[in-house]
């Protein structure tokens, strides 16, 4: 005779008292957590990679004031271009091509019409098409 032969074959216990947990519940008690809030983001941005903004020359700089001024010039005209700038929030160089939308002197930006606004000094680089 085996050592569990008496109960083996019970029924599994019901209480009256109080109501069966369901098994989302149940298994919510098993389920991993985090001790440490925020340091699971921190491990992953630890990867990745960061830039640091670059100065221009005054060239480069040149360069780009006169490509704002003629996509300003010929805003009407869809242009297209493909702006490399710094993005603060990542922390890296990206590049977006597609159509200008508005470049506004006043506030010093470019605006694509589907993606980022950018500021003109973030710009390191600009490709008119």
């Amino acid at each position: 005779m085996g050592k569990y032969d008496d109960i083996i074959n019970l029924d599994h216990p019901v209480s009256k008292n109080h109501p069966q947990m369901s098994i989302y519940d149940r298994s919510a008690q098993f389920a991993p957590f985090a001790a440490l809030v925020g340091y699971d983001e921190s491990i992953n941005n630890a990867g990745k990679r960061r830039d640091s903004q670059i100065s221009l020359s005054e060239d480069k700089m040149q360069e780009i004031s006169e490509s704002l001024v003629f996509i300003s010039s010929h805003i009407k005209e869809n242009i297209n271009a493909t702006i490399t700038y710094f993005d603060k929030n990542e922390q890296r160089y990206l590049n977006k091509r597609g159509l200008i939308s508005k470049i506004d002197s006043l506030n010093r930006t470019v605006k694509f019409y589907k993606g980022p606004t950018i500021n003109f000094v973030d710009i390191i680089d600009i490709v008119v098409e």
